[in-house]
């Protein structure tokens, strides 16, 4: 069972104007292989964005830590910039492959900026803020996250032998 952590960036979420449901698609999506112990809504703010995630990564160390939200156009969206000023690694294909799955569905897709890197032993992924964004990103990565999870953790050999 993987150890997760949910960041929701939203700023009617994090002033209880709105209702998380991004969140709550993630903790279904995830199935029994992963278990959320840490989840947390807070305002698309740059610095407290990144103040966050290296608190996840470095202190709570979780296998994944998956975001929700702020990975558009608008001016407030500024979840992948925070990301990418916080990471060790860029992990390119995953947002690759959430694209590109989305692009099966809606031409808006292309719109996203998402990353995804790891931090530490940590990989983080943003995704949409939307549920059926949320739903789609996850049904793209999950048949494959396991075991870069577990190469990660340290529990699995590397890819391509056999």
């Amino acid at each position: 069972m993987y150890k997760t952590a949910i960041l929701i960036m939203s700023d009617k979420g994090a002033r209880g104007e709105r209702q998380d449901e991004s969140g709550r698609q993630i903790k279904e999506s995830l199935g029994l292989s992963y278990r959320v112990d840490y989840y947390k809504i807070i305002p698309d703010e740059k610095e407290q964005i990144m103040a966050e995630i290296c608190y996840i990564c470095d202190q709570l160390a979780p296998a994944l830590l998956l975001t929700s939200g702020g990975t558009g156009f608008s001016s407030r969206d500024v979840t992948p910039d925070a990301t990418r000023e916080v990471i060790e690694k860029i992990v390119p294909g995953i947002p690759e492959a959430i694209r590109y799955y989305g692009l099966q569905r809606t031409p808006k897709a292309m719109l996203s900026r998402a990353i995804a890197g790891i931090r530490g032993k940590t990989l983080i992924i943003n995704l949409p803020g939307s549920v059926k964004g949320v739903r789609e990103s996850l049904e793209a990565v999950l048949p494959a996250l396991s075991h870069g999870l577990d190469i990660l953790q340290g529990a699995a050999s590397e890819c391509g032998q056999g």
